[in-house]
């Protein structure tokens, strides 16, 4: 059992998002969700009520903005509002999943950045950190006037699949995209293993691509950081087989799985599909082949280290366990 935390100063709350992960934070901290109620008026209004004080308090609120993304954004926008007004002390956002931040540069003409418009949103509302995990580009963080702390999921799927002996030069690491590259090469570091890229392009609907890189009689492990549809990481396992692959995993920091995902991950030739639990999954939603790596206990120490003020480095490493 998990030692009770001694300041009481500390308080966590959760909103709908993902109460699931909330709770494991909290007992990795040593202590328990806040109370509050969140509930929605006949039009779809969103009422929030903290149900204790928390005047003076140094409050970590910890909620993704996933499906449905603007409900939970709200919600989030709204908690925090009511968390100023009850004089909390600092208001520490706790975003495991950042949504809007694939939009984080115009790409074409006319097009909005909606990574930014949300760091301008969770500022105004009066947000004082974030901590967050896996940003789909670590530039994001730029777009805060506040402080961001942005950790890696890739050391926990390292130890897993080191669990799993799955390291040397029998691995092969491939980024599914050439802009995965870096979090694909950081993986094969922690796996001593060698790096491939499966470059991907879409004509009239048709997905196709080759390999960069020797992937024949070896195993792949296929590397992202969102799951949404699954149609990436599909496309990019089938190419993989085509050119000899021996067998073909995959992981991505963010499981999403929307509408459809579930089948086209069933019928691909992936082994097995790692995700964090940064995202809550229904049963109804999980392909067969999925492995749920929780990030409860590297968020809740952050959580620790945030608030007594000690260094958050050792968290951005891989530790022998």
């Amino acid at each position: 059992m998990t030692q009770k935390y001694q300041d009481k100063t500390l308080r966590i709350f959760s909103l709908n998002a993902n109460r699931p992960l909330a709770e494991k934070i909290a007992e990795v901290v040593g202590t328990e969700l806040g109370k509050s109620t969140v509930r929605q008026f006949s039009d779809g209004e969103i009422q929030i009520n903290i149900e204790e004080s928390i005047r003076g308090d140094h409050v970590f609120l910890i909620q993704s903005t996933n499906l449905p993304v603007n409900d939970h954004l709200m919600e989030l926008l709204i908690m925090i509002d009511a968390l100023k007004r009850a004089s909390a002390k600092t208001i520490n956002v706790v975003l495991p999943y950042y949504g809007y931040a694939r939009q984080d540069r115009t790409a074409k003409p006319r097009e909005p950045i909606t990574a930014k418009l949300v760091a301008n949103l969770l500022e105004e509302a009066g947000a004082t950190r974030v901590l967050t995990l896996d940003l789909h580009t670590v530039q994001v963080q730029g777009f805060f006037d506040i402080p961001v702390d942005n950790l890696f999921t890739m050391p926990l799927f390292a130890h897993n699949y080191r669990k799993q002996g799955k390291t040397g030069e029998d691995i092969v690491i491939v980024s599914p995209k050439n802009s995965g590259v870096q979090r694909a090469r950081s993986l094969s570091e922690y796996l001593d293993a060698t790096l491939a890229i499966v470059d991907q392009d879409e004509v009239d609907g048709i997905r196709s691509g080759y390999v960069i890189g020797e992937v024949k009689d070896k195993t792949c492990i296929l590397v992202d950081d969102i799951l949404n549809t699954g149609e990436t990481l599909t496309t990019a396992a089938e190419i993989l087989k085509k050119n000899g692959a021996k067998a073909i995993y995959a992981c991505a920091s963010h499981g999403l799985l929307s509408k459809g995902a579930k089948q086209t991950l069933d019928n691909s030739p992936i082994e097995q599909i790692c995700v964090t639990d940064s995202v809550f999954i229904s049963e109804d939603r999980r392909p067969a082949a999925l492995d749920i790596v929780s990030c409860a206990a590297l968020m809740g120490e952050a959580v620790k280290r945030i608030h007594e003020n000690t260094p958050m480095s050792p968290l951005f490493r891989l530790e022998e366990k």
